[in-house]
């Protein structure tokens, strides 16, 4: 593909070339279902596949939807590996039953991410529950229940990792805002059960983000790119640009990444509504190009 290519959300020539399949620059990059979202699951696999990636981070709903072993089938046929599996997690119920409730869900994550061949469960922790305003005892509540799930996770061969999320989310979503406290619960246990996931949108902001990259070392089972743009949306959650397009300083982040030692699979994981109604080949596209511009050069 020439330079008429055109990059999307933006609407604005493309800067680089569309990378080849087979090209090597794109061995490491991960297509997250979540940037395609309104392509179905085997259209997915396929359009991951033809574009020239080798692996893909899967979303356990749209996997429930087609059938754990024709999904792990198709993945199978495809040739890809799966580099992650979203998500497990929302362990900050107030109640027993809750908590017994989301104890049972996040074994049958792993019991999934094991079928499917993803080493690594990312943990979305949970917000507060309704009524709650006792955030220190919902992250308690997050240490109590990965201690629990330690155990099962290593019988089954399935790293856990905690994904710190934006402090926008605090409330609704994640009570773990910071790689910093991440890593003090990741800590708690052995280095080959639990470890943390570095995504761009989230940890941007951090201050002394460098160091605590450099503190996460051998703990890094997954990173993750999207871009901070402004304005935000009305709706928060539809907040992640395309790589390149906002605020992110990605050479800085990714060269810490690698320095810390990570080698595995870089996601694309992208929330965003002008995203999510562009043509999915196009998304792919895109995102290949702004990977092998922005970042690829600094793993």
């Amino acid at each position: 593909m020439t330079l008429t290519a055109v990059d999307v959300p933006s609407g604005l020539p493309a800067r680089v070339r569309t990378p080849a399949p087979g090209d090597p620059r794109l061995a490491r990059l991960s297509l997250n279902q979540k940037t395609t979202e309104r392509w179905p699951l085997r259209a997915t696999i396929e359009g991951t596949a033809a574009a020239g990636l080798r692996s893909i981070g899967l979303w356990r709903e749209p996997v429930a939807a087609a059938g754990l072993r024709a999904a792990a089938a198709w993945v199978e046929e495809a040739g890809l590996r799966v580099s992650s599996l979203c998500r497990g997690g929302f362990f900050t119920a107030g109640d027993p039953t809750g908590r017994a409730a989301a104890a049972a869900d996040n074994r049958a994550a792993i019991d999934e991410a094991a079928v499917l061949g993803a080493g690594t469960l990312v943990l979305v922790p949970g917000g507060l529950p309704p009524g709650d305003k006792d955030i220190a005892g919902a992250r308690s509540r997050v240490v109590d229940a990965v201690a629990e799930l330690v155990p099962y996770a290593l019988e089954r061969g399935v790293t856990i990792a905690i994904e710190p999320m934006h402090p926008i989310y605090a409330a609704d979503r994640g009570v773990v805002s910071t790689l910093a406290l991440a890593l003090d619960i990741a800590e708690q246990f052995p280095a080959d059960a639990v470890g943390v996931v570095l995504d761009t949108f989230h940890l941007w902001w951090e201050p002394g983000i460098l160091a605590q990259i450099r503190r996460a070392s051998d703990r890094i089972f997954g990173y993750q790119l999207a871009d901070w743009i402004t304005p935000l949306p009305a709706d928060p959650l539809l907040a992640r640009g395309m790589v390149g397009d906002g605020h992110i300083n990605f050479a800085e982040l990714t060269s810490a990444v690698a320095a810390a030692g990570y080698r595995g699979d870089v996601e694309i994981e992208i929330f965003n509504a002008d995203v999510w109604d562009a043509p999915p080949d196009q998304v792919l596209a895109t995102m290949a190009r702004r990977y092998v511009e922005l970042v690829e050069g600094h793993l």
